[in-house]
């Protein structure tokens, strides 16, 4: 049972006499009280002021107002959550019991757990003693403190008391309580009955993305997660050797091998792919290994292997063990690497036909060039099973959305067969290509079909004999391809009313709301058709004071996934380009399937980041409405507009797939590539245009990062838009076309 503990219930507790022998709770109480007086010197207030307006994409508050940090060492060294510190303050301070307040720097991020280490001029801090991990077990009495909610530091931190809910989760790297958890104590210890500490409380993410507030999405779910302390101990003297001017980032260390099968409890794990440039491939592990041991230790399943790899850091060393063929291959020393941000996504070369549920891909257009066209693919071609080089049992998928996420997982200078069904003779071959790297070509021309006009139809699914095979990258808990990844219930959700019901339909379409639910043997007469509101059509969010337009094509079907183009109009535009944009977008389309969205600003200044919320609320309202193709969703503005686009694309990372900008500046550094998020761009200026050199600098940014960029400069033309060169709006509009190329 979670309880949230009162301080003056701890001290009333503790400070009653009574003549009767004090009762369970009592006791409970007393030695919460004593735990919790033992840790609180060493529990510090953390203020910003500064930085960026960050929204974030969960239910959660911004990052602002007072946070919790964790005294590590005696010297002014101070523990905290990442998160803490998403809008990037410009200044920190740390108030200490019993010290004062000073001023502090960041010193060091530890990006495989998110934690940040603070330095402070003070000196003969508190700190506490660490829980043993061996010692943990599940059951425990746990606390979860916070000053967020008490913020003088002079009374007793807040409480949150539960249990420990399970060990090594994370892969190993966090105890799991059922504490509460949230923003109101991230950076806080996770406490013993005894006063011992845990961990340090971090919102955290079993899909391991490194990012300020990855596993915010369990806030207020009943499930937390604590860094345990004696592993923050262990690397703190690394942490302590950054600075202010040159802080220290530790990142987890990557062997450099994609989906190793097979099912994590099933077996030992067979590496389907070596990473070019990888520590796997340096150390001489070849695709088709079997893993035996892990530093002396035998790994009899995926899980295992999982658990011995993923806590560890770049820099760190491992033995291992495989077995290839008939023999078993001794690697002594194999160093880890960090994330490899100098590797392009793998590209076969092709277009595939959308809203397809048969298995396997139909190949609608084959690039020129490609890997794909030297490997004699032709449109019409249907690509049925697929598997690094060296694996035996080639993988079965049904459409493109379960190929995309296959696709994601391998970069280029890969090497893949494909079981492959001809279109001129009907026999089935298998061929082997290497996956080159996307360039900017586009095709003069694309085939006019795009859809099987079958959205709303399920994927057929695969046989269980195939899915479960040494082939599969997949492992049960994963999501199927092409589906995302389960997250947890968010807190007292409504019930909805039977008119607000919406089936699940193909993933390509999202939640789509035309997918009839009707079930066999329902005797009710069959619904007439519905019609869809088309052309240009005004909305507005009452409870948001926010106001959008979406235009959809004459020819609007259902059963046709339609791209989404997300327009941000530029600085004092106010949303009265509306007739303008449709007027110059409304073929286009008609013609390849999309759906515009112009979101409004009523900032005469133009955009301002925290208005991504209000982008994103009326996205998912179209995608709700619509048949809208998650992989075609893509942000395009100009000027200030391109600036918000470029921006909302980095925010939203999980439903963005492209941005096309006209004359407009990356603001920030681009943030580094996520394999299963494809982010490609468009990026045009005028020739004459007086930020062309600081645009021109964007766009090599974002190629030093590897993110695929299509590169326009318009002859005679400053900041006007794109539609004022004929060759430029063309490859923009086959740009939008071939988002999906795989």
């Amino acid at each position: 049972m979670i309880r949230i503990l009162t301080i003056a219930g701890l001290l009333i507790s503790a400070l009653t006499a009574s003549a009767q022998p004090p009762s369970l709770d009592a006791q409970y109480e007393k030695a919460t009280f004593e735990a919790v007086s033992k840790v609180a010197p060493c529990v510090v207030l953390i203020e910003t002021s500064g930085g960026q307006d960050v929204m974030l994409a969960t239910a959660v508050r911004k990052v602002v107002g007072p946070t919790t940090g964790l005294a590590v060492d005696p010297d002014g060294y101070i523990i905290t959550s990442s998160f803490n510190f998403t809008n990037r303050p410009t200044d920190i301070f740390v108030t200490v019991p019993g010290k004062g307040k000073a001023v502090a720097k960041v010193v060091a991020h530890d990006l495989s757990r998110m934690l940040t280490l603070l330095k402070i001029d003070l000196k003969d801090l508190a700190v506490p003693t660490a829980f043993p991990k061996a010692e943990v077990e599940v059951g425990q009495t746990s606390l979860a403190l916070g000053r967020t909610l008490e913020p003088n530091v002079n009374k007793m931190p807040s409480i949150a008391s539960g249990i420990i809910s399970a060990k090594n989760r994370i892969w190993g790297k966090a105890v799991q309580t059922d504490a509460k958890v949230s923003p109101n104590n991230y950076g806080g210890p996770l406490v013993a009955l005894d006063g011992r500490v845990y961990g340090v409380l971090v919102p955290a993410s079993s899909e391991g993305e490194e990012t300020d507030t990855a596993g915010t999405e369990w806030y207020d779910s009943g499930i937390g997660f604590a860094i345990p302390l004696e592993d923050v101990m262990k690397v703190l003297p690394k942490l302590k050797a950054g600075t202010a001017e040159k802080p220290v980032n530790l990142r987890g260390g990557i062997l450099g091998i994609p989906a190793p099968q097979p099912p994590q409890y099933l077996d030992a794990p067979t590496l389907t792919a070596i990473s070019p440039k990888s520590a796997a491939e340096a150390a001489g592990l070849k695709a088709g290994d079997k893993v035996l041991s892990v530093d002396g230790k035998t790994i009899n399943t995926l899980a295992q292997f999982l658990h011995t790899i993923k806590p560890l850091y770049e820099g760190d060393s491992i033995s291992i063990k495989v077995k290839r063929g008939d023999q078993e291959i001794d690697i002594p020393k194999i160093v880890l690497r960090g994330v490899q941000t100098d590797l392009a996504e793998g590209f076969l070369g092709i277009l595939p036909m959308r809203d397809d549920p048969e298995l396997g891909v139909e190949i609608r257009l084959v690039f020129p060039d490609s890997p794909a066209d030297k490997a004699g693919l032709k449109a019409g071609d249907r690509l049925m099973k697929l598997a690094p080089e060296g694996i035996k049992d080639l993988l079965p998928f049904a459409g493109r959305d379960s190929l995309l996420t296959i696709m994601s997982r391998f970069v280029a200078g890969t090497s893949l067969q494909f079981e492959v069904k001809k279109k001129d003779s009907g026999k089935t071959e298998k061929i082997t290509v290497k996956l080159a790297e996307m360039n900017d070509s586009l095709p003069e021309k694309f085939p006019q079909e795009s859809s099987k006009k079958r959205a709303l139809e399920r994927p057929k699914p695969i046989p269980k004999s195939a899915m479960f095979g040494p082939g599969n990258p997949f492992r049960p808990g994963d999501p199927a391809p092409g589906e995302t990844p389960l997250k947890p219930k968010e807190k007292d959700p409504a019930k909805p009313k039977d008119s607000d019901k919406k089936p699940q339909a193909n993933s390509s379409a999202g939640n789509n709301p035309h997918q009839d639910d009707k079930k066999p043997g329902d005797d009710k007469k069959p619904e007439e058709k519905k019609k869809y509101e088309t052309g240009l059509i005004q909305k507005s969010n009452p409870e948001q004071g926010h106001d959008y337009w979406v235009y959809v094509p004459e020819n609007y079907d259902p059963n046709i996934s339609h791209g989404l183009i997300v327009w941000l109009h530029p600085a004092g535009v106010d949303g009265k380009d509306a007739k303008e944009i449709t007027n110059i977008w409304k073929l286009v389309c008609e013609e390849f399937n999309f759906i515009m969205i112009g979101p409004i600003t009523h900032n005469k200044d133009g955009w301002i980041p925290s208005e991504t919320d209000y982008i994103v609320q009326d996205i998912q309202n179209t995608i709700n409405s619509y048949t809208i193709d998650r992989a075609r969703i893509a942000t395009h503005g100009s000027g200030v507009g391109g600036q918000m686009a470029f921006y909302v694309a980095f925010r939203e990372r999980s439903l963005i797939r492209g941005v096309a900008a006209v004359g407009a500046v990356l603001g920030t550094q681009p943030k580094d590539k996520i394999p299963s998020q494809r982010l490609s761009f468009f990026i045009a200026a005028g020739q004459k245009d007086p930020l062309l050199k600081d645009i021109k600098e964007s766009r090599l940014k974002l190629e030093k990062k590897k993110f695929p960029v299509i590169w326009r400069e318009m002859a005679e033309i400053g900041k006007q838009y794109i539609f004022e060169d004929d060759k430029a709006i063309r490859d923009l509009v086959r740009w939008f076309d071939s988002l999906d190329r795989l």
